[in-house]
Order: C-alpha cells, then structure tokens, then sequence
C-alpha cells in the first residue's frame, strides 16, 4: 500500500485576479457572521496573494503590523481594515439583505414653529 503525500491548502495560491479576491472577500463577509477577526484572515489572505510587502507599502503600514492584523487571532481597528481594502483594490459597499424591507424610516422634524 503506497503512502499518500497531502499538502496544507492555502487559498491565497489560487486567487490570481482582482474579480477572485473580491469573490472570496464577498463570501467571506456573508459568511463572517459578524466575526471580525475571520473578514481581518481574508483580507490576509488577498493581500497574501497580492503580495504582503507592496500592500504595507501602499497601505502605509510596516509588514509586521499587517501580519498580525491580518492573523485572524485579533479583530484590527477599522482604519487598518479601510487602509487594507484600499491597498488590495477593492471597495467595501452596503446593501440590503434579501427578504429586509427596502422602506427608510421616516424622520419627524424637530424645529420649533
């Protein structure tokens, strides 16, 4: 019976394009739960993918911080997720779930007659 050889499977080899990184990152974020410090790993693993040492550089952050903001184990402040998303490429947008009522509330005016 011969051995099977298994390797760790890291997804930042198989995100190659802009539109891949932020599939990945949009599933991640319906997935997340409301888990930061899971959204910080998926950014860590784009900016893996990208290349860590040109997103420092264009995100104004040293390596070392961005590795342990983008661990996983810590949930970073959100002007170090902002300054990441911008230096990936990507955009963060807000929408709508799907089945919520799309009416705004109304607002009652306050001034004095």
């Amino acid at each position: 019976m011969s051995k099977t050889t298994t390797t760790r499977y890291d997804v930042a080899e198989h995100l190659r394009t802009q539109e891949e990184m932020a599939a990945y990152l949009e599933a991640c974020l319906e997935e997340a739960n409301g888990d930061a410090a899971f959204i910080a790993k998926a950014l860590g693993d784009i900016a893996r993918a990208k290349g860590m040492a040109k997103v420092a550089r264009d995100s104004g952050l040293s390596r070392e911080s961005l590795y342990k903001a983008l661990s996983g184990e810590r949930s970073p402040d959100f002007d170090t997720i902002l300054k990441v998303v911008g230096a990936l490429g990507l955009k963060l947008h807000a929408q709508v779930p799907r089945g919520k009522s799309r009416r705004s509330s109304t607002r009652t005016s306050t001034r004095a007659a």
